[in-house]
């Protein structure tokens, strides 16, 4: 399909003097058991493009399933009245010349390990459903897996072409337990790139056991104490920490107000680029879209910037903010490869991709052997924040009580609260190597019609003082 496709763009014509296609092809497979029956297995087959024009102050796009030259013309001459129609009422005059023609590929390396056939995935499936019964108090078991393979095609009529292909396979299982009135459940998820070859690193084999036996745990365990606790956050769950009070606050549009009658606004402002203490001296945050195994790693993003590593907070100093092409040049100042589309039916936004917080130089057991009163948390339940991403109160899964430099028990319902403005200035411990892990969420959700999207987030485990913490018997 690209090669013919790329055939028949060559062969458009519009009045605008820049226009571009962006193809998506995406093959979406799910494989499930829940209570060890298999579930109906899923599958989905989704292609299009999207035809965008520039004029000089204006731009237009519309979207297509109609691949044939004629609806790719039809689609390109709508996209040309909408860049004309709003030359003279866009708030940011658009200017053809400065729009990127790119060059470049992006391949699903070859080799790994041998893939498992659908049947041997799904007795793999099965298998863990059915270790995870090892209790009469074990009520709900379920794993599976998502598997999708994607192909997009950019193109323009001033040369540019970029080809890009991924692969995933990600696995995710849950088991909870429950007991009167009580009920705990313990998760697994590893959102990562690459095919099936790569499902044995993943730590899904023997999570049914692992999962279920700290779901009795939490059965078992009190509730996390309130109070004034030093919080030692694991990177399952630093995940949604930078997700939710560092990626979304720094978001171009956001910022610019693009996003605030549906996602909401940022309590970050421009004129606090280059002196904004966003943390403490330790907090070092990146944008990598360039880690091959994260969720969200590419070489060009869909406005067709090459993808490359920037600082966004460097020594606790905000530096720039996650903004694409088009925002970089509305709000002038630098910004990222960060302008991504849902599919070939959304028009690219500003979005995270892999937001990482940088390892320190403390060791695992260096952190908690320095903590007198603490909690250490570990892989989100629920999450809360304001419509300006500053005030937040996030819950965990597990729980563990840390007393005096050791670990004494498990703990059940741990929340903790704080506000993004001053919460990361609290940070205290930054880990070092040894526990960094790269994670990803599924469905980030933002923009009008709503595009939920893939994000990678990789961090180590980090320290926090003074932090509100409290369980589950009220604040």
């Amino acid at each position: 399909m690209p090669d013919s496709l790329r055939n028949r763009f060559l062969a458009l014509r519009s009045a605008a003097p820049f226009w571009s296609l962006r193809y998506i092809e995406e093959t979406r497979e799910s494989l499930a058991v829940r209570q060890d029956t298999l579930e109906p297995p899923g599958l989905a087959v989704d292609r299009g493009a999207m035809l965008t024009a520039i004029a000089e102050g204006g731009h237009g796009y519309c979207a297509t399933s109609d691949l044939s030259a004629a609806g790719l013309q039809a689609a390109l001459d709508r996209a040309t009245a909408w860049a004309e129609t709003t030359r003279s009422a866009s708030v940011y005059r658009f200017d053809p010349r400065r729009m990127l023609a790119p060059k470049g590929e992006r391949r699903v390396p070859p080799g790994g390990a041998p893939a498992l056939s659908r049947r041997e995935l799904a007795e793999l499936l099965a298998e863990e459903c059915r270790r995870a019964k090892i209790d009469d108090r074990i009520v709900e078991r379920y794993a599976g897996v998502e598997l999708c393979e994607l192909e997009q095609l950019y193109l323009t009529n001033t040369g540019g072409e970029v080809r890009q292909e991924f692969r995933y396979a990600i696995p995710h299982a849950h088991v909870t337990a429950n007991r009167g009135a009580e009920t705990q459940t313990r998760s697994f998820l590893h959102a990562q790139q690459g095919g099936l070859g790569e499902l044995a690193r993943s730590g899904f084999i023997g999570a049914g056991a692992r999962l279920a036996d700290e779901a009795l745990q939490l059965l078992a365990a009190p509730n996390c104490p309130s109070g004034k606790a030093d919080l030692l956050l694991m990177p399952d769950q630093m995940m949604l920490q930078v997700h939710e009070s560092v990626g979304h606050p720094l978001e171009l549009d956001r910022i610019l107000g693009d996003e605030r009658n549906y996602a909401g606004t940022s309590f970050v402002t421009l004129d606090m680029l280059g002196r904004y203490a966003y943390g403490s001296p330790l907090l070092n945050v990146t944008y990598d879209p360039s880690i091959p195994e994260e969720l969200a790693s590419f070489a060009f993003d869909d406005e067709g910037t090459p993808a490359e590593k920037v600082w966004l907070i460097r020594n606790g100093i905000l530096e720039r903010p996650l903004g694409g092409h088009l925002s970089q040049l509305r709000a002038g100042v630098p910004g990222a490869a960060a302008a991504r589309a849902s599919g070939w039916n959304r028009p690219p936004i500003d979005r995270m991709a892999n937001l990482n917080v940088e390892p320190g130089t403390s060791s695992a057991a260096d952190m908690i052997g320095s903590i007198e009163r603490g909690v250490l948390m570990r892989t989100n339940v629920s999450w809360s924040i304001d419509d300006s991403r500053n005030k937040f109160q996030f819950g965990c899964e597990w729980g563990e009580l840390v007393e005096n430099g050791r670990i004494t028990g498990v703990v059940k319902n741990p929340n903790y609260r704080g506000i993004s403005a001053t919460f990361w200035r609290s940070l205290k411990a930054v880990g070092d190597a040894s526990t960094f892990e790269v994670h990803g969420t599924l469905y980030c959700g933002k923009g009008e019609p709503n595009q939920a999207i893939n994000v990678g987030h990789a961090a180590p485990a980090c320290l926090f003082s003074g932090v509100d913490v409290f369980g589950g018997e009220g604040p």
